[in-house]
C-alpha cells in the first residue's frame, strides 16, 4: 500500500503499536487533561525509539502531557504526525520543539468538529437506524450489524490515519524547515490553538448572576444585563485568567478545582448566581 511502501519495517511496527495505543486514549481521562495521558502513553514506543538520553525521553513526554481531546478515531493521525516531528527533533539540533505541541493544539480542534460531525452526527444515526429497523423485524444480528457499520469505518480511519500522519510529517516537514516555513507554520498553529481556547472558554465557562435591584416591586437594574453590556462574559473570562494566573504560580490544579467547586456552591447558596 502506497501509505506503508517507503516506511521500515521497524515504523511500520510502531505504527501499529500507536493504532493500539490509541484505544488507550480516554482511559484515565480528567477534566485538567483530558486525554493527555492516554496520548503520552502511545508515544512511548517513539520517544524510548529515538531519544536515547534519559533528560531528553523527559522532556519528550512533558511535552505529550499536555492538554489533548479529540475525537478518537481522528487521534491516530495527530499521534503519527507528532511522531515524525519527534524523529526530525532527534535528528537535528535546530528543530524547534514548540512546533509539535503548537501543531497537536491547532489540529485537534478541527479534527475534532470533522470526526464528531460525521462519527457521531451522521455515521452513528445511519447505523442506528438500520439497526432498529432490523430489531423491530425480529432479527437478532441488528446489535452486531449497528457495531459493524459504526466500527469498521471508524477503525480504519483509526488505524491508516496513523500512517498517513507520519508519511505526510516525514515528507513535508523537512522541505517546510528548509523553506523556513516552520516558524510561520508554528505561529498560526499557536494562534489557531489559541483562538480554540479561548471558543472553549466561551462555552464552558458560564456564570448568570440573579443579582438585580427592584423598587416598588419593578426590576430597575439587573447585574447581568449591565455586565454583558460592558463586556459579554467577562465573569467567565476573569475566572479563566485567575485559574491561569494561578496555575502559572505552581498552585496545585487540585486546590483550583475544589476551590472553583466550593465557590460555586457559596455563591449558589448565596443566591448571587
Amino acid at each position: 500500500m502506497k501509505l506503508t511502501r517507503d516506511l521500515s519495517k521497524d515504523e511500520k511496527k510502531l505504527l501499529r503499536g500507536t493504532y493500539w495505543g490509541s484505544f488507550t486514549l480516554y482511559a484515565a481521562v480528567s477534566p485538567a487533561k483530558q486525554g493527555a495521558s492516554g496520548y503520552c502513553y502511545a508515544m512511548i514506543p517513539w520517544i524510548e525509539r529515538f531519544y536515547k538520553t534519559e533528560e531528553d525521553k523527559r522532556a519528550a513526554l512533558v511535552r505529550h502531557i499536555a492538554y489533548f481531546n479529540t475525537t478518537v478515531p481522528m487521534s491516530s493521525f495527530i499521534m503519527g504526525l507528532t511522531a515524525s516531528m519527534e524523529k526530525q527533533n532527534s535528528e537535528s539540533e535546530d528543530f524547534d520543539v514548540n512546533s509539535i505541541n503548537a501543531i497537536k493544539s491547532s489540529l485537534m480542534g478541527p479534527l475534532a468538529g470533522i470526526g464528531d460531525s460525521f462519527f457521531w452526527g451522521v455515521l452513528r444515526v445511519v447505523a442506528a437506524g438500520i439497526a432498529v429497523g432490523m430489531a423491530q423485524a425480529g432479527n437478532i444480528l441488528a446489535p452486531f450489524v449497528f457495531l459493524l457499520i459504526f466500527n469498521i469505518p471508524a477503525q480504519l480511519v483509526r488505524y491508516y490515519g496513523g500512517f498517513l500522519g507520519y508519511t505526510l510529517g516525514s515528507t513535508y516537514i523537512s522541505k517546510v524547515y528548509e523553506s523556513g516555513l516552520i516558524h510561520i507554520l508554528t505561529k498560526a498553529a499557536s494562534i489557531v490553538g489559541l483562538m480554540m481556547v479561548g471558543g472553549m472558554t466561551s462555552k464552558l465557562v458560564v456564570f448568570q448572576t440573579t443579582v438585580s435591584m427592584s423598587m416598588g416591586g419593578t426590576s430597575v437594574l439587573e447585574l447581568q444585563d449591565m455586565l454583558d453590556q460592558i463586556f459579554i462574559g467577562l465573569i467567565p473570562l476573569s475566572l479563566t485568567l485567575l485559574c491561569y494566573y494561578l496555575l502559572s504560580r505552581k498552585v496545585s490544579i487540585n486546590y483550583l478545582i475544589f476551590g472553583v467547586i466550593g465557590l460555586g456552591i457559596l455563591i449558589s447558596l448565596l443566591g448571587i448566581a
